[in-house]
């Protein structure tokens, strides 16, 4: 550019001196460089603090790598820092290529001076790549890498729906939501099997309403994906037996917890002492038929420790409703652990999990208005029946988990 315009002076103004022509192209080559290196430095300065993060995560990488070529041994800290270095090493290649592309990009400033005009253009088409490469790393690559894994990403999950405010309305929604959740699982390639249901008295048959179920969720990352609906749930809507078509608005709660038939899978400093759970087993209660009379078939399991209790009489085996409590039993008691190792951390950090509060209201499903909210985010969808039928459902999640990657984006580069 610079260079045409000395040719349009020279034409201009006619002869001109081979001092005042050297003095030119100096400027202009000295132009052409800062703005090259301005692109490179720019993306650095406006990445700076993640680029400060994952330097800090490599050379975390490199000390453990060092500490790991001192003890070859089998200790709980060789395993965990076995464990740290694979999580670290997608981190460690990305860098390796952004190291690898910064230093590239430096290499074609300095050709798009080279006098040779087919170099020139090959040294630009080649900028122009490698400020794509750098600029989808740290907008893209090192986010993603950065936020650390699930540590529930191998959990099933146990959803536990029941009916609040609103009598036989909220029983109602309670089989809508249930309904709703089948259907995502199905999508989303998970089975789902019922632990219990209790039907609203007088409300039997396929749309009658539910006072509380319990359905296990089963397959890997299913509790990742459900645990965002642990909350309260508020439906508004005229029911059937409203004459004057008034809204009415009732509640439902649903708590997810995690559970897992792998021992492996789950935490090793998670164990359940037999000896301190009290087994206490009763006639069931409720319709039936003779055994529920007859029968001690009905289970109740209560951890002394935490005051926590299961019963089940679903099934009309004691042996049956024995393992299904121990199941439930065991969720409610991992989750607790979970809950309690995010409010440790919610006493310095703000909690990486939006809504985790099981008294918070997170979403409105407004029927007339064919209105859902998630309240967490802010989030409304203008259609209600596909909120419904699971596929704005899983929209909706998809949304609640960028969010939360995005916090803890947040959260490490305040660090």
């Amino acid at each position: 550019m610079f260079r045409a315009a000395i040719r349009l002076n020279l034409k201009a103004r006619g002869p001109v001196s081979i001092a005042s022509l050297h003095n030119a192209s100096t400027t202009s080559k000295t132009l052409n460089q800062s703005q090259n290196w301005d692109v490179a430095q720019q993306l650095e300065k406006d990445a700076s603090r993640i680029l400060k993060v994952v330097q800090r995560r490599v050379e975390e990488r490199e000390r453990l790598l060092r500490e790991d070529a001192e003890d070859q041994g089998s200790s709980a800290a060789h395993i965990q820092r076995a464990k740290t270095l694979k999580e670290l090493e997608p981190l460690h290649q990305a860098w390796a290529r952004w190291t690898e592309a910064r230093s590239s990009f430096s290499e074609t400033s300095a050709l798009l001076e080279d006098p040779d005009p087919d170099l020139r253009a090959l040294a630009a088409e080649e900028r122009t790549s490698l400020t794509e490469v750098l600029s989808e790393h740290v907008k893209d690559i090192f986010p993603s890498l950065l936020v650390p894994p699930s540590a529930t990403k191998h959990f099933s999950a146990i959803v536990e729906l029941k009916s609040g405010v609103g009598g036989d309305e909220a029983a109602l929604f309670v089989s809508d939501v249930l309904k709703m959740y089948t259907r995502l699982a199905a999508m989303r390639g998970f089975r789902v099997e019922t632990v219990s249901i209790s039907q609203l008295e007088g409300s039997k048959g396929s749309g009658g309403g539910i006072k509380e179920a319990i359905i296990e969720v089963q397959g890997e990352g299913s509790y990742d994906i459900f645990r965002w609906e642990s909350g309260v749930h508020r439906v508004q809507r005229v029911p059937a037996t409203e004459s004057q078509g008034r809204v009415h608005t009732s509640t439902i709660t649903v708590m997810v917890l995690p559970t897992s038939d792998a021992p492996e899978e789950t935490d090793a400093d998670f164990k359940i002492d037999e000896k301190d759970v009290k087994t206490e087993v009763m006639r069931a209660r409720g319709a039936g038929g003779q055994h529920v009379n007859r029968t001690e078939s009905a289970v109740r399991l209560t951890h002394i420790p935490t005051g926590i209790s299961v019963s089940m009489q679903d099934s009309r085996s004691q042996h049956s409703n024995r393992a299904k409590a121990w199941q439930i039993l065991r969720a409610r008691l991992l989750d607790r652990k979970l809950q309690e190792e995010q409010a440790e951390r919610r006493d310095n950090r703000r909690s990486i999990i939006k809504g985790a509060d099981r008294s918070e209201k997170i979403r409105t499903y407004n029927f007339p208005q064919n209105r859902v909210t998630d309240h967490r985010i802010g989030l409304t969808i203008t259609n209600l029946d596909a909120v419904l039928e699971g596929e704005e459902l899983q929209y909706v999640i998809d949304e609640l988990q960028k969010d939360h990657e995005e916090s803890v984006m947040a959260e490490l580069l305040n660090e």
